[in-house]
């Protein structure tokens, strides 16, 4: 910033010009000028950039990293776990009932239809009442 400096004659509301004497100091700037050109370059970077990440203060990006990373690691987990017992149930199943493949396939596409019907929600009593033959009451 040690370019050539002209004066620009600028109007500011009394709001903008009080966070201007307030601030200032905060950013370890010598001057208001000083501070109110750092904010017109931020500014306009944020504008021009499609990756306002760029513009987060560093820490914030680097704690939002590590906490989605951690998260992304304990569902990644939850789910081995998860698919770990449905895999058991799913051999437990298949070991004491015969089930012919054709009727798996068949269960499977209405499953599919169900899930996307239901927004993935499905509950034990919505699965009771189609075992049941109440499959009106659930389709609604």
């Amino acid at each position: 910033m040690n370019e050539d400096k002209k004066r620009h004659t600028v109007w500011l509301t009394s709001d903008a010009w009080s966070q201007v004497e307030t601030s200032y100091t905060k950013d370890n700037c010598t001057t208001k000028n000083e501070y109110i050109e750092k904010a017109i370059r931020f500014y306009t970077g944020y504008l021009n950039t499609q990756n306002a990440a760029s513009y987060l203060p560093r820490v914030l990006v680097d704690v939002l990293d590590g906490k989605l990373g951690t998260l992304g690691t304990r569902i990644g987990k939850l789910l081995f776990k998860l698919a770990v017992e449905q895999d058991m149930i799913a051999n437990i199943t298949a070991a004491v009932n015969e089930v012919h493949l054709d009727d798996v396939e068949r269960l499977r596409a209405r499953c599919i239809k169900e899930i996307w019907q239901a927004n993935g929600v499905i509950s034990l009593e919505d699965t009771v009442r189609y075992q049941n033959g109440w499959e009106d009451q659930w389709l609604g």
